[in-house]
C-alpha cells in the first residue's frame, strides 16, 4: 500500500465512461520479454513504461483518412477517425473513445493529479485526458502516436 493510498489518492483504474455499458475486452497479459519482442523500443517505453513521445514526432498527427486508430500493442480499436481533431498540442487528439476501449487511472507523476488512460485489453499506456476538448464530449484524449496504429476504412 502506498502512502498516497492512505489518503485516498493512490492510482485508481476505472472504466472510461460511467455511461459506457459495453463490456470491455478480455485482458491480454504478456511477459516483459514478450512485449519487448512484440514492440519497437519507442512503443515499449510508452505502452509498457508509461513514457511520452516528443510532441510533433508522430506521423499520425497528419492522418486525415477515414478509419480507426488501434492500440499498437494489441490491435484493439480505440478511436474512430471521426473523433480525431487538431488540438495544437503536437500529439494525436480525440474527443471520444470507442465504447469499452479505454480504462482510466489517476497519475501523480507531475505532483498534481492527471487522468491517464490505457488500452482496456493490454493495459498499454496511451496518454492523458483533459477537460479542454471540443463537443460532443468536451474531452481531449491526448495520445502518444507510437502507441497507436491507423487502420484505414475498407473502400
Amino acid at each position: 500500500m502506498s502512502v498516497l493510498s492512505l489518503f485516498g489518492l493512490g492510482a485508481k483504474v476505472t472504466a472510461a465512461s460511467a455511461t459506457d455499458a459495453v463490456a470491455g475486452p478480455a485482458v491480454l497479459r504478456l511477459s516483459e520479454a514478450e512485449w519487448k519482442q512484440r514492440l519497437s523500443p519507442a512503443a515499449f517505453r510508452v505502452l509498457r513504461q508509461e513514457g511520452t513521445e516528443a510532441p510533433g514526432s508522430s506521423a499520425l498527427n497528419a492522418e486525415k483518412r477515414k478509419g480507426a486508430f488501434h492500440c499498437a500493442g494489441c490491435d484493439l480499436p480505440l478511436f474512430s477517425s471521426e473523433a480525431k481533431y487538431e488540438s495544437g498540442t503536437g500529439w494525436p487528439s480525440f474527443h471520444t473513445p470507442l465504447p469499452g476501449a479505454l480504462a482510466l487511472k489517476t497519475d501523480f507523476k507531475m505532483i498534481l493529479p492527471r487522468t491517464e488512460y490505457h488500452c482496456a485489453r493490454c493495459e498499454g499506456h496511451q496518454g492523458h485526458v483533459f477537460d479542454d476538448g471540443p463537443r460532443p464530449s468536451g474531452k481531449r484524449y491526448c495520445n502518444n502516436g507510437v502507441a497507436l496504429k491507423f487502420v484505414p476504412a475498407a473502400t
